[in-house]
């Protein structure tokens, strides 16, 4: 006999994908070469600047290019000192179909310094970074309720230069986002990926959770705050990170970004980012 969680769990998938594909139904006269009117677009939704992804899509038939222009981080782990520089950063997307997105994603350039610190050995690679491509399906709430929630599977492609691992990484997102009273948002994510291990040309799982809530503070001016942490099974190792961020909109299709991302271990990544939003 089916137990009682797993009764549960699949009666709320059929009913999420039921509203799916009947939200979809709806805008189904729209898609890549049927383009949503522009006065009958959603507000943009973007997924900067945090780890928390939203769940709602670009419109169809329209494009939307996102980018950390400067990320630059630093981390000590395992006696290796590494600085991180990334220029353009890219996240580009593409409407399908109203409730459905295609995004490629490209580290443009990365230079990235390791520094050993037992033998003061240092080392420089430079150039392109990996490819991702990812598709977005929003299940619910794409274009009304307070609730919303999508599947993100993605892939990653070894394609850095001078990369000693060249295994290809995978994984699957579960955004969900909350509109609040006062309008606060609250934005949740679960996921699992299969990553790269650091020392060796293998793969490890990591299972990663994060909160965001955001708020307006002036006009055209949101602060994001958001804490997240991720689990390692083959090493049995939290990392906890907590992140701030102010995104400013320039106008309806514009917005620009800046934050910070520090981890709480001694061995954890911090970054700092400014980036930028566009849609077409």
């Amino acid at each position: 006999m089916m137990k009682p969680s797993k009764i549960l769990l699949c009666s709320f998938l059929a009913l999420v994908t039921i509203q799916g594909f009947a939200q979809q139904a709806k805008t189904s006269k729209y898609s890549l070469f049927k383009p949503v009117p522009k006065a009958q677009m959603r507000e943009m939704a973007t997924d900067r600047p945090g780890i928390t992804e939203t769940p709602i899509t670009v419109d169809a038939g329209h494009f939307q290019y996102e980018t950390a222009l400067l990320n630059y981080g630093i981390e000590r782990a395992e006696g290796v000192k590494t600085k991180t520089f990334t220029i353009n950063e890219l996240d580009f997307h593409v409407g399908l179909t109203n409730s459905t997105a295609l995004q490629f994603m490209l580290d443009s350039y990365v230079i990235e310094k390791e520094q050993e610190r037992s033998t003061g050995k240092k080392t420089r690679n430079e150039g392109l970074g990996e490819v991702t491509l990812r598709l977005k399906q929003n299940l619910i709430g794409n274009d009304k309720g307070n609730f919303s929630i999508a599947l993100l599977p993605y892939f990653t492609l070894p394609t850095a230069k001078n990369a000693d691992n060249n295994k290809v990484e995978a994984g699957l997102m579960l955004p969900m986002e909350f509109k609040l009273p006062a309008d606060w948002t609250l934005g949740l994510q679960l996921e699992v990926d299969r990553l790269k291990d650091k020392d060796k040309n293998a793969l490890h799982t990591e299972m990663l959770q994060a909160v965001s809530l955001s708020h307006s503070l002036i006009k055209d001016l949101d602060g994001v705050a958001e804490t997240y942490q991720t689990y390692e099974f083959k090493k049995h190792q939290w990392t906890n990170y907590v992140n701030a961020a102010l995104q400013y909109a320039i106008n309806s299709n514009c917005k620009f970004d800046a934050g910070l991302s520090y981890g709480l271990q001694h061995d954890a990544q911090r970054s700092f980012f400014l980036g930028l939003a566009y849609r077409l």
